[in-house]
């Protein structure tokens, strides 16, 4: 069976008196039956030429659906008078949302049986879910199209009833009004953008709704929530360098929201109400970020004093507040470490962990009258783990470590840190782990990296990379620059006009990785998705000989088309990140290294690239376009593979176990290239 060959329809596209011709812009329509036929052409030739790994994607699959505890709980949290908690059945594919009055010993009350909502469904997401103050009504935010375009229903908890009430067109943010009768929601624009706020009332047509506020610069979106101390409704506005918020009395639902600060470019800043204050996480005049405070009956800037100074090489990135502690969430040299601080400033340490490579969190913590914070932990080796930390003895408490079924000895493993030292001097973390029994020369590695938006790529457990590791492969996560895990000027030394810092990085690593014996060009392989899929396309049009394989998830990679095109999802707020091309320098610098448009003759590494039809993040001709054009220029015969989910979106299949299938294809994928 030969690769489909795309049909050729020349489009001049013209920017700042450059031409650009795209031979498949055509497929720019998921209307025309033309692109649904050659993306099933496409599926067909990708399933036909993986068809000899049928039988291992399958032993693949049962391994990683074998390790999980099927019949499972979450870890139940107290918030206003209830346990609440996820639980899974046995080969059920949703949770099953419940909760508990007062004690964990009495009656199990089912919010949401997911299960039974997505029965009829072939895609089927919660985004979000609040119970109202009084604890009687659940408002809910469901996708069924995999395009994270959410109706918000309401279901009365007491009764089962389902209301007639149907909010559409949402974003997941929710906020209940402490009458009970009033919901505040976002509504999204034509680009997907969350534009609007509204207030609903209970009983009413959506249309009735009022409008309390509308987002007009589209390079932000807006977004709902109650306080943590359920005294305030507090509307946020962001973008990538830029956030402002207000409050509402949330016993007043239909009174004015009061701004904290008015935006300013470059200021970024979040809120945490305590008693008549607010604690502010903020990067005025602080790179890193520091904490400042100011009193909630004058918040505006003039107003905030400082709390904790700024630090060179200490990112600040969170905050949870209590009655008499707070705990801060700090990144330092590539790791967020937990520093508890008591309101009275007598008390300072943080949480100790042993491991040299980790990741640790807050977790949910939605109570101020408590002095046991919880958080999660885990790393390359260890499972996710939940644990219950008295702030006043320092006692920690296991309460559940996820279980990987069949057996596991994270004796049997190693994990590490090694700093890669870039061709401009700067050092990058790559965290690496693999079984201990691997003998000392050469194998077969996969380099994991993302890069972008400021998003750390932590070192996490995963059950399902154990068929990975225990067919002899070593995995590493490159921490390159355009993430945040070595402070905020990491990821300003990786976007817009420093950009190619991310890719040369994740080169520079791969290298590091061969002449350090970890690997071979004949071994390495690179994987990576969304903007890790920019990432993908730009190291194999730079250094198509340096991987002998490589997986594109959902890769976002007609970058300057897409930038320039402001009516797709999210285009707009993204010129922060990458620049705007409808300003010249930024359209070159774009064009520097746009993996569709520097496509050239190559003998290209064999490629998996995966995508979704109904993908709101990165729409499904990206990753179509650039397959039929790669293939076009390529100059060798490894085989260049697109697999498009004809039903889903940006995050795959929406069950626990369907998702597993997308990850043995990918394995299996790579496990073929090694002849094993």
């Amino acid at each position: 069976m030969k690769a489909p060959q795309a049909q050729k329809i020349a489009k001049e596209l013209n920017s700042h008196d450059h031409i650009r011709i795209d031979h498949y812009y055509w497929m720019n329509d998921r209307e025309n039956p033309d692109v649904i036929e050659y993306l099933n052409q496409e599926n067909d030739f990708t399933e036909h030429t993986l068809t000899h790994t049928k039988g291992l994607q399958k032993t693949l699959y049962d391994e990683m659906v074998g390790r999980i505890k099927q019949t499972d709980m979450s870890v139940p949290y107290f918030y206003h008078g209830y346990y609440y908690f996820a639980r899974y059945e046995e080969g059920k594919e949703y949770p099953i949302y419940s909760r508990k009055k007062d004690s964990l010993d009495n009656d199990e009350e089912i919010m949401l049986d997911v299960n039974e909502l997505a029965k009829d469904q072939s895609y089927y997401q919660i985004g979000a879910y609040e119970v109202s103050p009084n604890n009687k009504l659940l408002a809910y935010a469901e996708d069924t199209v995999s395009r994270r375009i959410y109706d918000i229903r309401f279901k009365n908890l007491e009764t089962g009833e389902i209301l007639e009430d149907k909010l559409a067109n949402n974003g997941t943010s929710l906020a209940w009004s402490n009458d009970n009768e009033h919901i505040f929601y976002t509504i999204k624009d034509e680009t997907l953008r969350t534009a609007k706020i509204y207030r609903h009332k209970l009983g009413t047509d959506q249309k009735n709704d009022v409008l309390i506020f509308e987002e007009n610069d589209d390079t932000f979106y807006t977004f709902v929530y109650q306080s943590k101390s359920r005294n305030y409704i507090v509307i946020g506005s962001t973008s990538t360098m830029t956030s402002e918020y207000q409050i509402l009395d949330a016993n007043n639902p239909l009174g004015e929201f009061q701004i904290i600060q008015p935006r300013t470019r470059g200021l970024e800043y979040g809120i945490y109400d305590y008693k008549d204050e607010l604690f502010i996480l903020t990067n005025h005049e602080a790179k890193n970020f520091r904490l400042m405070k100011t009193p909630i009956s004058n918040p505006s800037l003039e107003n905030w004093t400082e709390v904790l100074a700024h630090r060179e090489n200490v990112l600040l990135e969170d905050l949870d507040i209590f009655e008499n502690f707070m705990v801060l969430s700090e990144r330092e040299n590539g790791l967020t470490q937990l520093r508890v601080i008591s309101s009275d400033n007598h008390v300072d340490y943080y949480i100790p962990f042993e491991e040299e490579v980790f990741m640790a969190s807050s977790s949910l913590n939605p109570e101020y009258n408590t002095d046991i914070f919880r958080f999660g932990y885990g790393s390359l080796t260890t499972p996710s783990s939940v644990f219950d930390f008295d702030m006043k003895t320092k006692d920690r408490t296991l309460l559940k470590q996820q279980e990987v079924v069949g057996g596991y000895d994270p004796k049997e493993y190693h994990a590490e840190r090694k700093y890669v030292t870039t061709r401009d001097g700067v050092k990058v973390p790559l965290s690496l782990v693999y079984k201990k029994s691997l003998k000392a020369d050469s194998n077969d590695l996969l380099l994991y990296g993302y890069g972008s938006y400021g998003s750390s790529m932590d070192p996490y457990f995963s059950s399902a990379r154990l068929s990975l590791l225990d067919r002899g492969f070593v995995f590493a996560i490159a921490h390159i620059r355009g993430g945040e895990e070595m402070g905020r000027e990491w990821y300003e030394n990786g976007k817009l006009h420093n950009k190619m810092n991310t890719f040369n990085d994740f080169i520079d690593c791969g290298d590091f990785l061969i002449s350090e014996g970890y690997t071979t060009k004949e071994k390495l392989y690179a994987m990576g998705g969304s903007a890790g899929g920019m990432l993908m396309g730009v190291i194999v049009n730079e250094r198509p000989e340096l991987f002998n394989g490589v997986v594109a998830q959902v890769p976002f990679v007609d970058c300057v088309t897409t930038m320039l095109d402001d009516s797709i999802p999210l285009t707009t707020g993204e010129y922060d990140e990458w620049g705007n091309p409808n300003e010249k320098e930024y359209y070159e610098t774009i064009l520097s290294y746009s993996p569709y448009d520097n496509i050239k003759e190559h003998d290209y590494p064999a490629m998996l690239v995966t995508s979704g039809l109904h993908d709101s993040q990165v729409q499904y001709w990206e990753p179509t376009k650039w397959v039929a054009k790669l293939r076009d220029h390529n100059t060798g015969s490894k085989p260049i593979l697109l697999m498009t989910n004809m039903e889903t979106g940006h995050s795959g299949a929406s069950g626990r176990f369907e998702s597993f299938k997308e990850i043995a294809l990918e394995y299996a994928f790579l496990i073929d290239l090694t002849n094993k």
